[in-house]
């Protein structure tokens, strides 16, 4: 697949999600969030998360930021070479970051209570990168 269909399908995937992200209806005359079923989406974006910063030395923090969540279409094709197939597989990925630091609690006076976390400003369906995100490349 050439590099401008793909740079239109992922255009179309980001559309989609967009219209999705942003439909809302009323019900009585009154605006009423989006309804996405999450079992159902296919596509990347931002979405909320919580987790437990840890850092040997030091208490734990409860973080709630902004991560990338979905599922994106991967497909495979059928070639005559080996392996005989080419695979087009696709993550949910950041594309845009911005990274902020927090104070653990009850840090030893020999550890720096510091904590980085990047917090997600746009998710896209793209290439596993490795610098920022685990990937599976062979079972």
């Amino acid at each position: 697949m050439s590099h401008q269909k793909l740079h239109i399908a992922s255009c179309y995937a980001l559309l989609l999600c967009y219209t999705l992200l942003s439909l809302s209806h009323c019900v009585d005359g009154r605006s009423k969030a989006p309804i996405i079923n999450l079992k159902h989406f296919i596509g990347c974006a931002v979405r909320e998360f919580t987790f437990m910063a840890k850092k040997p030395g030091c208490g734990g923090l409860h973080i709630t930021t902004d991560a990338c969540w979905g599922r994106c279409e991967t497909w495979e094709k059928p070639v005559l070479d080996p392996p005989f197939i080419e695979s087009y597989q696709r993550v949910c990925t950041y594309n845009e970051t911005r990274f902020v630091t927090v104070q653990l609690p009850n840090c030893t006076s020999d550890i720096d209570p510091s904590y980085t976390y990047p917090v997600a400003i746009r998710c896209d369906c793209g290439v596993c990168l490795t610098s920022n995100t685990e990937c599976i490349t062979s079972v």
